[in-house]
């Protein structure tokens, strides 16, 4: 086929695509966010519905026909963006080619139905209500794997696979192992530590009208455009971007947990940053590829190296002082600072500290590796969980609603998890980048959070959606994938903290 028919064709079918998947984002977006309970099933379905619309065009022999052209014919002659794109859907198609338009529409009602079948199960705090949906949940990835013609080393590798292109179950192994050996140990020095870190002042009670003022002054300080994005509540908070001017985030306010939302904000804001800030020609080439472990790298480096730095504590403490005059009246920053960062084992993921938050990560991949290999009874998966969390972290859940009832991400499958981890170890290494051009705590803590913002448009969003993981974080970092830079963080931080 002729390189600029097959183009032409390409864009033409992206674009219908992009029109469904746009429509059924803002209904999914109102299904998590106002859709009243009782419908929320029924809204569900219209969503699977309008994203397989999209996912038909994408599976259309002339669509898939002028993607096998390009790539085997013209890729040398495409421009990165085009290229990139036009690598996506032949890979996506070799591994599964099996999926046809129909089939996915099944696989969109069975995730359909998990969500509303989590979403009751934790809110009865019942892993009862759950089971039988993720039963069907745990047989679609593995129908997923057994039909698909490209085969991977473990069973788990090809649902990874969909997070995060490249990076294997053999590679968590050697991170998450490399962790353990020398984080369960500093672990124990940090809980045997005399330090004393005052928290009294994070559970007082604050009024929601100050927490929203606070949400929009947090987009406002990491360099969220205005005009462009838009903010509301949901049980889980996420963030979506449907167009170049709409990104939108949600957040959970509790009246005696402000540190809660300010967290989940700057962390789905951090996701909104990527999504506002990528290169433009990305829209205009209807190209959306990032890995999750490049987007949660974003969210999270947002969320952790900006926002529990010694820096940010500094930056914030007037807002947080004047807009919690209650809760902050006899705090210092000094205390703030160290509050921020206190090492309490917990129950719940999205509350959990920075420095035991990788341990909730490793449970969850051990165990969704586990069942993807056939090891696991999931009758039993609440035991299962309520030992882990024992062993690794020495508290057991009262309730499923506080135990693998949490998270809403077993819903759509597996493979999600680890991308967190993954995004801790990406930014790890581009802070140290970073850090070497500019002191980015002293940029930090003026406010100065454009500087910051323009290195990462240049550096960290320029090629994300054209490079796969482990050759985008070289390309940053002129390094390969390590989790040691991870490690050496956490180390001297909290060595430093807690004065061992």
């Amino acid at each position: 086929m002729e390189k600029n028919k097959g183009l032409q064709i390409v864009k033409d079918t992206l674009k219908e695509a992009k029109t469904y998947q746009h429509a059924a984002g803002v209904l999914q977006y109102d299904q998590e966010t106002i859709c009243p309970p009782a419908a929320m099933e029924e809204q569900g379905e219209i969503v699977g519905l309008m994203y397989n619309k999209a996912y038909a065009l994408t599976r259309s022999p002339e669509f898939m026909e002028a993607v096998k052209s390009l790539y085997e014919e013209h890729l040398e002659e495409l421009d990165p963006y085009d290229a990139a794109n036009i690598s996506y859907f032949y890979r996506d198609f070799k591994k599964n080619e099996a999926i046809t338009p129909e089939l996915q529409l099944e696989f969109s009602r069975i995730t359909n139905k998990g969500f509303v079948a989590w979403l009751n199960g934790k809110k009865k705090a019942d892993y009862k209500e759950f089971l039988p949906a993720l039963k069907e949940i745990t047989e679609m990835e593995k129908k997923k794997v057994e039909l698909s013609p490209v085969k991977f080393e473990a069973p788990y590798d090809f649902v990874l696979d969909t997070y995060e292109e490249g990076v294997t179950s053999a590679d968590l192994d050697l991170f998450f192992g490399k962790f353990k050996e020398r984080m369960i140990p500093l672990l124990k020095e940090i809980q045997a530590s005399k330090k004393n870190i005052r928290t009294d002042f994070l559970s007082r009670q604050v009024p929601r009208e100050g927490q929203i003022r606070l949400a929009e002054k947090l987009m406002d300080i990491i360099g969220m455009d205005p005009d462009r994005r838009a903010l509301t509540e949901s049980e889980h908070p996420f963030t979506d971007g449907y167009s170049y001017n709409d990104v939108r985030i949600t957040t959970h306010y509790y009246d005696d947990a402000f540190t809660s939302s300010m967290y989940s904000v700057i962390h789905e804001g951090g996701h909104a940053l990527f999504e506002q800030w990528q290169p433009k020609e990305n829209f205009d080439h209807y190209l959306n590829h990032k890995t999750m472990g490049q987007h949660e790298s974003v969210s999270r480096f947002y969320e952790n190296r900006i926002g529990r730095s010694r820096g940010f504590a500094h930056l914030i403490y007037p807002t947080l002082c004047k807009v919690f005059p209650e809760a902050m009246g006899d705090v210092s920053e000094k205390e703030l600072y160290e509050a921020l960062n206190v090492v309490t084992p917990s129950l719940i993921r999205t509350e959990s500290d920075e420095f035991t938050y990788t341990f909730h990560i490793i449970i969850r991949y051990e165990i969704e590796r586990d069942i993807m290999e056939g090891k696991i009874d999931l009758a039993h998966l609440d035991q299962i969980w309520s030992d882990k969390y024992a062993e690794y972290l020495g508290v057991r859940p009262e309730n499923d609603r506080e135990g693998l009832l949490q998270d809403m991400h077993w819903s759509e499958g597996y493979g999600y998890f680890p991308t967190y981890a993954l995004g801790n170890m990406y930014n790890s290494m581009y802070f140290n980048a970073m850090n070497q051009e500019f002191d980015v705590d002293d940029m930090v803590s003026q406010g100065e959070l454009a500087v910051v913002l323009d290195w990462m448009k240049e550096h960290v969003f320029k090629k994300a959606d054209q490079l796969d993981p482990k050759p985008w974080i070289k390309d940053i970092t002129g390094r390969d994938l390590t989790v040691d830079d991870f490690l050496d963080y956490l180390e001297e931080k909290y060595r430093g903290i807690y004065q061992i």
